[in-house]
């Protein structure tokens, strides 16, 4: 018995061994097979023809086409001042906004009146005295008669008295106009620096004020961005043509609003730091309602505001994203991706870098899909995966 329980363990493991090898030798050859890579995946974005226009787009603040400071000319005490001057208030031209105290000058007119009337009564008594001289001298005397016998010099002493009395009467009436302060033009008050009972030198300041016909804003642009629009440049024989039309954009708590405006001319020199040239957008009646929006609010002085200005229109162009866009020694390039799924690398023109897309002239043709994933290696002929930008693979 315990032969037997020492054989059967042996007898086991030995059929085991020779099952396994026989399992092992019956066992498939397998075949090793490589596996190919798998080609990168990118975007593309099929490309069509299109007309655009080439905005360009700045920003300024709202200036008054005229501002200026009103002195009194005369002295005097303030006695009234309009209805309208207030800051903020608007006025008409030639409307009084201050009248000064006016009698000493009313005083001062009727005393230069006098002057003239002696004067025109010398004048006449000179002129008379004249005529008797130039009787008597006929009738007694001989040859031609001296300017000194004819009282020539006291008649032009006379007339020269009168000349003065009269551009004293002038002068005198000149200030009496000048007590009343008027607008020359119409405009707004933009701040208020005397009121009524204030006495007044001359050159002392009234008020500032500004014009409200239309407003200007200074628009700051690079110079790379000057040539897609047709500017007002100024030449000594310029003809005054205005520019191109442009929209004006500011905000209003949260709302935006637009106004149209043109552009009207460029300033005298380009900012040799900065490298922009400032045009000059004008909007009329900036201070009027608009019918087809009564909530717009004025276009006050000061606000800060966006322009879009209208630049040259450019037929047959292809807008793609920046991204698309590959610069290789000063080469413009793109990938394309062909019939057979490969990469080819396209030299193309460009027109022009805005934001985040690229404005293409020449190089691409319609229907061709452009690569716009970024890739860090890219060669000529490497087979990609394609999906749409939009999505969905191709």
């Amino acid at each position: 018995m315990n032969i037997k329980k020492a054989i059967i363990p042996i007898v086991i493991i030995l059929v085991s061994a020779f099952a396994t090898r026989a399992l092992v030798k019956s066992r498939p050859e397998v075949e090793t097979q490589e596996v190919a890579p798998l080609a990168p995946l990118v975007r593309v974005t099929e490309v069509a023809r299109q007309d655009l226009r080439f905005d360009v787009v700045a920003q300024g603040t709202v200036l008054p086409r005229t501002e200026t400071t009103l002195i009194a000319q005369v002295a005097g005490e303030v006695t009234s001042v309009s209805d309208n001057f207030e800051t903020g208030g608007f006025f008409t031209r030639g409307e009084v906004l201050v009248n000064l105290d006016r009698r000493d000058y009313e005083v001062a007119v009727r005393r230069a009146g006098a002057q003239v009337a002696q004067a025109r009564l010398a004048l006449v008594q000179q002129e008379a005295e004249a005529q008797v001289a130039v009787e008597e001298w006929g009738e007694l005397g001989e040859g031609e008669p001296t300017s000194l016998v004819m009282r020539q010099p006291q008649v032009a002493q006379a007339r020269a008295g009168l000349e003065a009395a009269e551009a004293e009467l002038e002068k005198a009436e000149l200030d009496l106009e000048r007590t009343r302060i008027r607008a020359p033009f119409d405009g707004r008050v933009r701040a208020k620096r005397v009121d009524r009972g204030q006495f007044l030198t001359p050159g002392g300041p009234v008020a500032t004020i500004h014009a409200t016909d239309y407003a200007e804003i200074r628009l700051p642009v690079p110079d790379d961005q000057l040539v897609f629009l047709d500017l007002p440049f100024s030449y000594r024989t310029s003809s005054g043509a205005s520019g191109p039309e442009a929209t004006i954009h500011g905000r209003f708590g949260r709302e935006r609003h637009a106004w149209q405006a043109r552009i009207v001319r460029t300033e005298g020199e380009l900012d040799s730091r900065s490298r922009m040239l400032n045009l000059v957008a004008r909007v009329e009646d900036p201070y009027e309602p608009d019918p087809e929006n009564p909530e717009r609010p004025p276009l006050a002085v000061g606000m800060f505001v966006e322009a879009e200005i209208d630049g040259r229109p450019a037929e047959g162009v292809f807008v793609l994203p920046r991204a698309a866009l590959r610069t290789s020694r000063d080469v413009d390039q793109m990938l394309v991706v062909d019939a057979d799924e490969r990469l080819r690398f396209r030299d193309v023109e460009v027109v022009r870098l805005d934001g985040e897309r690229v404005v293409i002239g020449g190089g691409l043709e319609d229907g061709v899909r452009v690569c716009v994933s970024p890739l860090d290696v890219a060669t000529d002929g490497m087979r990609v995966r394609t999906v749409s930008a939009g999505g969905g693979e191709q």
